[in-house]
This record gives structure tokens, C-alpha cells and sequence, in this order.
């Protein structure tokens, strides 16, 4: 009875070891997560394949891993592998400390603390990164692959430094080989900026238009959509810009899907 006993107390410090490399893992890929994020990431069960394109909803995590995550980062706090932070909005993140860091670089994996990563910075930046992070985390959750916001700005993805026609995504969402490309809008544009994203979106358009291989993306990858994330009005303006410079409602609808912010509640974010 003792020998069965102590199995059952190894077996449970081997899943809690496993959960807290899950968590690493995840904050090096994301640089920063709240726990309702590492939640519905590790104690929630993924698609293996995307079953139809990114729905884009956000994952709502389960009361049970709720709880999990925040007995699991407790633990990691006390054991100094991860920092957390509590921002002016009241939000609570948490990032990989110098020994989380270490501990992921023994097992092969190139990771730095997070330590700068959450020092004061504006409301305006935490919700831009809430909202890519939850589209990432949803992307994964329905089985495709993806590049998170962190990722990209690290030059982690297929786009590298110079990016795509110049530009990089918030959010890069793939399955097989097509490609789903996010753009977070919560702000208004700068003038200079948004005929940046008309001239962009211009070559996606003729990139995409061509017989033979994409010139922009890998050779195989091919065009789905452009996903952007942003207020009708931002939808409207957008709309009848691209049809002042040629494009038909039929290429729009084709290549550009639009969604709501208002899926990400702010509230929820906060």
C-alpha cells in the first residue's frame, strides 16, 4: 500500500514538472501571458488539423484550468522560474525569469528572461498584445500552425527580418500550404502608414493573382486571407479606399476577411 502511495505522489511532481515546462515553453513562444491565456493553452486539448478556417473566437478557459494555471504559476513564482507584474490597467502577466530561461536552455531551447518584456508600458501596447495573443492561442487550439506576435517580432517565423513585400503580420495562422495573415487594428492609422497597407495589400493582391508560385511567400505557401482584426468603421474606410484604387467587392471578399474587435472583450482583457 505504502509503495502504491508513493507512486501516486511521484506521478503527480512528474505532471506538475511537465505542466511547468508547458508553461516556459509557452512564455518563450508569447514573451508574456496572463493565466486565463495559459489556461485555455495547456489545460484545454488542441485540434490535431483545422477542421475549416480560423474561426478567430477566443478560447474561454474552464474553471479547472483556471485554477490549474494559477496553483501552477504560484508554484513557478516561488521556485523563481517565472516573473509576474501587475500593469497600470490592474492586468497580472507573467514571463520567464534568468532561471526559467536556463532551465529551457538545458532541453535545447534558445530562451532569455523576459524580465524587460514587462516593465511599464501603455495600455495601448498590452491590449495590442492581449488580443494577438489570444488569436494565437486560438489558432493553435483548432490545430493550425502558428506564429505569435513575439515570435514574429524576433524574426522567429517564414518572413524573417525583412518580412513579407516589407511588412510582418501581428499574427500568422498556417495549415498545410495556405496561409492566414492577422492584423490587429485598434487605432486609427498615420496617414503615411495606411498607404503603406493600401501599396501592401496591392501586391498580396497581384501576388496572388499569378499562374505560377507565389513571388512573396515560401515556394508551396499560398495566399488564404488577410485577417484583420478592427472596428467597422476601420472596415469601411478600407473598403472604399481599396475600391478608389481598382479592387471590386468580389477581390476583397476573396482575399480579406473582417472581424470585430468587440470579440475581444476589453473588460475580459483587463
Amino acid at each position: 500500500m505504502a509503495e502504491i502511495l508513493t507512486m501516486a505522489k511521484k506521478d503527480g511532481r512528474v505532471i506538475a514538472q511537465e505542466n511547468e515546462t508547458k508553461v516556459l515553453r509557452a512564455l518563450h513562444r508569447f514573451g508574456w501571458l496572463r493565466a486565463k491565456d495559459l489556461a485555455g493553452l495547456i489545460w484545454q486539448a488542441w485540434a490535431a488539423n483545422p477542421q475549416a478556417e480560423p474561426s478567430m473566437q477566443p478560447v474561454q478557459a474552464t474553471q479547472s484550468g483556471l485554477r490549474s494555471a494559477q496553483v501552477t504559476l504560484r508554484r513557478m513564482i516561488l521556485t523563481r522560474l517565472v516573473l509576474s507584474a501587475t500593469i497600470r490597467s490592474g492586468s497580472r502577466i507573467y514571463t520567464l525569469s534568468q532561471p526559467g530561461a536556463q532551465r529551457l536552455r538545458l532541453s535545447g531551447v534558445s530562451a532569455d528572461s523576459g524580465k524587460d518584456l514587462v516593465r511599464d508600458f501603455s495600455d495601448a501596447h498590452f491590449l495590442h498584445r492581449a488580443i494577438a495573443n489570444e488569436i494565437a492561442i486560438a489558432g493553435i487550439s483548432e490545430g493550425f500552425r502558428v506564429s505569435t506576435e513575439r515570435e514574429v517580432a524576433r524574426d522567429r517565423w517564414f518572413g524573417g527580418s525583412t518580412g513579407i513585400a516589407g511588412k510582418k503580420p501581428d499574427v500568422i495562422l498556417r495549415a498545410t500550404n495556405r496561409v492566414w495573415w492577422v492584423e490587429v487594428e485598434r487605432s486609427r492609422k498615420n496617414q503615411r502608414d495606411y498607404a503603406r497597407l493600401i501599396e501592401w495589400l496591392n501586391s498580396v493582391a497581384r501576388d496572388n493573382r499569378r499562374a505560377q508560385e507565389s513571388a512573396l511567400l515560401p515556394f508551396g505557401v499560398h495566399w488564404a486571407k488577410i485577417l484583420f482584426v478592427c472596428r467597422q468603421a476601420f472596415e469601411g474606410k478600407l473598403r472604399a479606399d481599396l475600391k478608389a484604387v481598382g479592387w471590386t467587392d468580389s477581390l476583397i471578399d476573396t482575399l480579406i476577411r473582417f472581424h470585430s474587435i468587440d470579440l475581444y472583450s476589453v473588460r475580459s482583457i483587463l
